[in-house]
């Protein structure tokens, strides 16, 4: 067994471990033996990145044996610069969720702790698989542990929420299985990922499949006009929930464009660029006007995670090296920053039971250690240079001027938006006398939630000053995608 191997199934073992465990009378041995999963997880990861070569857009720490040998299925995995950050990201997510989650939960403690350790391995199967019938079953089990998540200790309209976001998902998926029994054939036989983007494949084949890709993905997402699932779905899922949603489920999409759109129909990606870049622009800059009018905590974050993952996805088709490596830059920041602002909603409702920003204001007199994180995270949210969120929203900015001076400048509105949405939070949130006398009843964090938020500062911190790590990772597969894409188009 390998590195990948033992970072997907050591956290699914761990999970299956918990749930025969039962009853809600061994919650705290649950707890832990939760938390150890979590944290070995992490620790079986980190060698992907010590032994992690540079210089080469090669897959590394490969994995290949015959799965269902009839139809020649592998179990083929394996890293490359784009994805090893992704496979890193989601094992840190999970400690930090474990942590976040240790008291909020009370009922059905070991199903909810396993359904997050499930959850772990079968995303970083997402980001490890090169067989397509692989990927396809990652892709679509992740679907299961979270439906239950929001279904089971989720909000009052946790059923509705539960089922919108199954179907949603679930739709635009039955498009993919469509493109890659397609791809099989057309390769004579092959589930191969990496052999399918050498097929040459012509013009109406390329876009049909484009758009089945676009029909899985963008919803994954998500793109503006299919988004309208994920507010109504972060309103209903309890925290831990709503944090790795935002922080990895939602990269799993852009993943996708990346892996399988780009390289498979680079000459549709090409011709439909121009859809893709207006869809992500009306997503910065209106979806970002919907977040502020929100009288919601959770959907005003929604929003704003819509709005920054449609830098993700501009970058992409912009194909310059500083707009795809600042979308992949900004999945990562995102999954810090959005996991965190998400975990600072739950310290409140935890205390008030209320997401209503309504019912805050003046916290900072009564929290000031936990009003300091937060002013961080919002910093972040912001796109505040020297914190995680400023990084890839530059970078794409920068690529977006250099693609076209007016779609940078739309980009650009962002970081107004950005900063008018999440400071006006912040403003009747925290700051200003104390509001009611429920805010004056309120204590600081403990040491459990300093320790889960000074996790995600660190990162936040870390990767704002010094992004050097994170980009030296993914320059060389960027520059062979993007080299691939121009031969194609010169084809």
């Amino acid at each position: 067994m390998g590195l990948l191997s033992l970072a997907i199934w050591t956290p699914i073992i761990f999970g299956v471990v918990l749930l025969a465990l039962g009853r809600d009378e061994q919650a705290r041995s649950v707890r832990w033996i939760a938390l150890v999963g979590a944290v070995v997880s992490l620790l079986v990861t980190l060698p992907l990145y010590d032994g992690f070569q540079l210089g080469t857009s090669a897959m590394q720490f490969v994995e290949k044996s015959s799965w269902i040998q009839r139809f020649n299925v592998n179990y083929h995995l394996g890293v490359d610069g784009i994805s090893l950050w992704f496979v890193l990201l989601t094992a840190f997510i999970n400690v930090v969720v474990i942590i976040a989650s240790w008291e909020s939960i009370t009922t059905r403690v070991n199903q909810y702790m396993a359904s997050f350790l499930i959850l772990s391995g079968l995303m970083i199967g997402v980001f490890s698989a090169l067989d397509g019938i692989l990927f396809y079953v990652f892709f679509e089990a992740t679907l299961i542990p979270m439906y239950l998540i929001i279904g089971i200790w989720g909000g009052p309209n946790k059923i509705y929420a539960a089922f919108k976001f199954f179907l949603y998902t679930l739709l635009g998926s039955l498009m993919l299985l469509v493109a890659l029994i397609f791809l099989y054939n057309k390769s004579g036989g092959s589930f191969d990922i990496l052999s399918w983007h050498k097929l040459p494949l012509g013009g109406t084949v390329q876009t049909l499949l484009f758009f089945a890709f676009f029909a899985a993905f963008a919803v994954k997402v998500p793109m503006w006009p299919v988004h309208t699932w994920l507010p109504d779905v972060h309103v209903e899922a309890p925290t831990g929930g709503s944090a790795v949603l935002a922080a990895i489920m939602l990269k799993l999409g852009a993943y996708g464009f990346l892996r399988f759109s780009m390289p498979i129909a680079p000459d549709a990606s090409h011709e439909w660029a121009w859809l893709m870049i207006a869809l992500s622009l009306i997503a910065v800059i209106y979806v970002g006007m919907v977040a502020l009018v929100q009288q919601d905590m959770k959907k005003l974050v929604a929003y704003s995670s819509v709005a920054h993952m449609g830098f993700v996805t501009l970058g992409f088709f912009i194909f310059n090296d500083l707009g795809v490596s600042g979308g992949i830059v900004q999945m990562i920041a995102h999954g810090f920053v959005s996991a965190a602002m998400f975990l600072c909603i739950g310290v409140l409702y935890d205390r008030v039971h209320s997401r209503e920003i309504a019912s805050y204001g003046g916290v900072v007199n009564t929290m000031p250690k936990f009003a300091a994180f937060a002013l961080l995270f919002a910093m972040a949210n912001c796109g505040l240079p020297a914190t995680a969120g400023f990084v890839g929203e530059w970078m794409v900015i920068l690529g977006g001027v250099k693609f076209n001076f007016w779609i940078g400048l739309g980009a650009a509105t962002a970081l107004i938006f950005g900063a008018a949405y999440t400071l006006w939070m912040y403003k009747r949130v925290y700051l200003g006398p104390v509001a009611n006398d429920e805010v004056k009843a309120l204590k600081d964090i403990n040491a459990r939630e300093f320790l889960t938020l000074a996790l995600l500062a660190i990162a936040v911190l870390y990767m704002g000053i010094y992004p050097k790590p994170f980009t030296d990772v993914m320059d060389t597969s960027v520059a062979d995608l993007l080299k691939h894409m121009a031969i194609s188009k010169l084809n």
